[in-house]
């Protein structure tokens, strides 16, 4: 039997608003690597809805699903304010079942949702069956490497929960106090996998140095240090980017072939052993020489 995971501390997410530089580069990154969207899609765990009204533009119909009763109130005011109103619908979540048809979505986003469910695998099951067979996942989540614990931890005797390098503790000992899981790209990729999901990419998304509360200071960190949406350095990264696809069945021209091979008559092999008669020729030449 599969034990869930779930950290004892484990808390609600903060919605991200508007002003914030990590949606910007999440709807770039995506955009990057999955292509234009089409469709209908489907925000997991969209909050206030500021990185929804990102995406919706580019889709016929937005379905935006949380289980902040009050953040999808924004989200609906949001998307009324942005002429929106009538393309994005916003739907409460239980937590455990989608309120979504199965085979429905073209295109799914979840951007640092994941680490708060009671159940990863269930999550993301439910995503896999309401996406099409062709459906894109776009997903991210904290990265375990990033300096800093980005959700805090409910450290015993600390008043201050973000200490550097807790986050690269052993799981077993993150999980006792954290308020939120972190994963290793490693980690996610394998989630997705026995989930049944076929990644494509996966990339580290650059720290957008949203929390520092100096204009100046963030203006400097970020164009000397924290540059560019992608980052190869996991330690300049607060979060790894997924797409994703649903993984195709086994095909079954290959077994098709393999017994299509075993009816057919064996092909003839070219002997080594030399014809009769061949032997008495080449005697008689040397003679002859």
């Amino acid at each position: 039997m599969c034990m869930r995971q779930t950290p004892t501390h484990l808390a609600r997410g903060k919605a991200a608003e508007p002003t914030d530089l990590i949606i910007a580069r999440r709807h770039r990154i995506v955009n990057a690597l999955a292509g234009p969207g089409r469709g209908v899609l489907l925000d997991f765990g969209c909050g206030s809805g500021a990185q929804t009204l990102l995406f919706a533009p580019h889709f016929d119909r937005t379905i935006a699903v949380d289980i902040d009763k009050q953040d999808l109130a924004m989200c609906a005011r949001r998307a009324a304010d942005a002429g929106l109103g009538d393309r994005i619908h916003c739907m409460a979540y239980d937590g455990t079942t989608l309120p979504v048809a199965s085979e429905s979505i073209d295109f799914v986003v979840s951007f640092e949702v994941l680490e708060h469910v009671d159940d990863e695998i269930g999550a993301l099951s439910g995503i896999h069956r309401v996406l099409k067979r062709d459906g894109v996942l776009a997903i991210s989540v904290p990265n375990k490497w990033w300096v800093f614990e980005t959700h805090g931890a409910a450290l015993p005797l600390l008043p201050w929960n973000r200490v550097p390098f807790f986050s690269w503790l052993p799981k077993a000992l993150h999980d006792r106090w954290a308020r939120a899981r972190i994963y290793s790209r490693g980690e996610i990729v394998r989630k997705l996998k026995q989930a049944g999901f076929e990644v494509q990419s996966s990339v580290y998304v650059t720290a957008p140095m949203d929390v520092v509360k100096s204009p100046a200071l963030r203006r400097f960190l970020r164009r000397l240090v924290f540059r560019g949406d992608r980052t190869w350095l996991p330690f300049l990264s607060t979060a790894v980017l997924v797409i994703a696809r649903p993984a195709l069945a086994p095909s079954v021209s290959a077994p098709m072939r393999a017994h299509s091979r075993q009816g057919r008559p064996a092909a003839r092999r070219r002997s080594t052993t030399p014809r009769r008669g061949t032997r008495a020729r080449r005697t008689s030449r040397r003679a002859l020489s």
